[in-house]
């Protein structure tokens, strides 16, 4: 089920929090718990029945293994063993991630082995599970601690719905069970708040809007981009990347604002997952500002254990591109992915050095906090800064959105080849939209010489307004910094409705995939 589909917000959405809040009205928490985990399985289900045994199985698995921790540090709490708290803790991380490797990365392996040794081996062509790298993050980060004591042993139904909790179940954002296991044991977050329906309904509507009226508009010309790489020349390329940068911000962030908004109208707060990242000046800041949640996992779980910054600058240096080259492979079976992920960790690793960079916007040379604060040592102007970090950026994007290095390849050999066939006519042309239809219906009937130009203006003007967007305040300074006002309500009133005539273009979210 979309967030974007008139059974999402028309059925599933009121009945949802209908059903949840009026079961807590008569105090039956639990009940109104087992109600929300409920709706959230059938949520995922939608999508693929099959999908559901897999979800439950893994609840079940790390449920159980959490109960089997509990019992017996209970029984040994004098004399509790370090080898059995590794066996714990392999247990739960080599059957986690071993269910993620068989569904996301098995067939690639073996399509690998294929290629390389000739083997002739038989792919399974297994179908991968929405959101597997989602919950299953989350709850090896619950499993990991419970195997060295930082985490209680929950009841089933708030750990149920810790994972299952529909919002952020198929895209994130990735949350921590100390961020929400308490919130659904909080008994003031049982009854309907209006300030926080208010408020969760404007970042719904804002996410809604960037993903329906800007994402897939620009997935138009990007998809026709990425599928036609051998025709690009070198103004196509660069309009096809900059269409899929702002398409894959408009399309994550979006999901990321609806799945706060309606946890919100849940009175459970989520993570902020993104922070105006196109505002960055360093890779590093942008990785800051970029799916924070999956930042701070990687921080976390495998920065903090492989020695951080405590061992000196070369294990630093190496632990920084370690956690940015599995931040690729976590995001798919693809070689692209692992390079574009061992770009970042490179640079990444490089602004690290302070070298050379933008000045931090609060350093303050003058303060006493100075010595404590790192600039570089060629200082650049803030949008130099921006300008270098946003071209990486899209240029890395070019690995990300291909299906295949090849792809790339090409789209870069295409780049630099300083050639225009006039190709981006045809990339502007690919725009179908149905704000669009009556102005190029008209040309094709009055000026039909003209039409190139037409398809030509719209596109820049869809990239204009994505760019004046994107400059713009980010959600939570839109909905938090300022009270609702009637001149607010009714554009975030005029956004929704145009939002739901334009669902005939409905489209999954990019994230679905990882």
């Amino acid at each position: 089920m979309l967030f974007n589909s008139y059974i999402f917000i028309f059925i599933f959405l009121p009945v949802t929090l209908l059903g949840y809040y009026l079961i807590n009205h008569f105090k039956k928490y639990s009940i109104a718990k087992l109600f929300l985990a409920g709706m959230s399985l059938w949520f995922y289900a939608y999508f693929n029945l099959y999908y559901l045994f897999i979800i439950i199985g893994s609840v079940i698995f790390n449920y159980s293994l959490s109960y089997i921790i509990d019992r017996y540090y209970r029984k040994n709490s004098s004399s509790v063993s370090e080898s059995m708290q590794k066996i714990f803790l392999l247990t739960g991380v080599l059957a986690n991630l071993s269910l993620l490797f068989y569904f996301k990365y098995f067939d690639f392996l073996l399509d690998n082995i294929n290629y390389f040794f000739n083997a002739g081996l038989r792919l399974h062509n297994i179908l991968l599970p929405l959101g597997i790298s989602f919950f299953t993050f989350q709850q090896l980060s619950f499993i990991i601690d419970r195997a060295k004591l930082k985490a209680p042993h929950y009841n089933f139904t708030n750990y149920l719905c810790f994972v299952t909790f529909f919002p952020q179940l198929v895209a994130g954002p990735i949350v921590l069970y100390e961020e929400m296991i308490p919130q659904f044991e909080d008994k003031n977050k049982k009854s309907f708040n209006t300030d926080n329906f208010s408020k969760g309904l404007m970042f719904f509507v804002i996410g809604l809007s960037k993903k329906v009226l800007l994402a897939d508009v620009l997935a138009m010309p990007a998809n026709h981009g990425f599928s036609n790489a051998g025709f690009l020349d070198t103004p196509s390329v660069l309009v096809t990347a900059l269409c899929f940068t702002f398409q894959l911000y408009f399309d994550f962030s979006g999901y990321s604002d609806m799945a706060i908004g309606l946890g919100r109208m849940f009175n459970i707060e989520l993570p902020v997952n993104f922070n105006s990242p196109y505002h960055a000046t360093t890779v590093k800041e942008f990785w800051q500002r970029w799916h924070i949640t999956l930042s701070k996992f990687f921080f976390r779980y495998v920065y903090i254990p492989a020695g951080g910054s405590r061992k000196g600058k070369l294990r630093t240096t190496f632990n920084v591109f370690l956690v940015f080259f599995l931040s690729g492979i976590w995001h798919g079976a693809n070689w692209t992915f692992f390079i574009w992920g061992a770009a970042h960790g490179l640079m990444v690793a490089f602004d690290n050095l302070y070298l050379i960079g933008s000045v931090p916007a609060n350093a303050n040379q003058n303060s006493s906090d100075s010595k404590k604060q790192k600039v570089p040592k060629i200082k650049l102007p803030r949008f130099v800064g921006w300008l270098y970090t946003f071209m990486f950026w899209s240029l890395s994007l070019l690995f990300f959105g291909s299906d295949s290095i090849s792809t790339s390849i090409t789209m870069f050999k295409n780049l630099f080849a300083f050639k225009n066939t006039g190709y981006i006519y045809k990339l502007a042309s690919s725009i179908n939209t149905s704000e669009f239809y009556l102005v190029n219906k008209a040309v094709s009937m009055k000026a039909p010489q003209y039409s190139n130009y037409v398809y030509l203006f719209l596109l820049c003007l869809v990239l204009v307004i994505s760019a004046l967007v994107i400059k713009a305040k980010n959600a939570r300074q839109i909905v938090l910094e300022r009270p609702l006002t009637t001149k607010k309500a009714v554009g975030f009133a005029v956004l929704f409705i145009w939002c739901v005539i334009s669902f005939s273009q409905i489209s999954t979210f990019i994230y679905f995939n990882f």
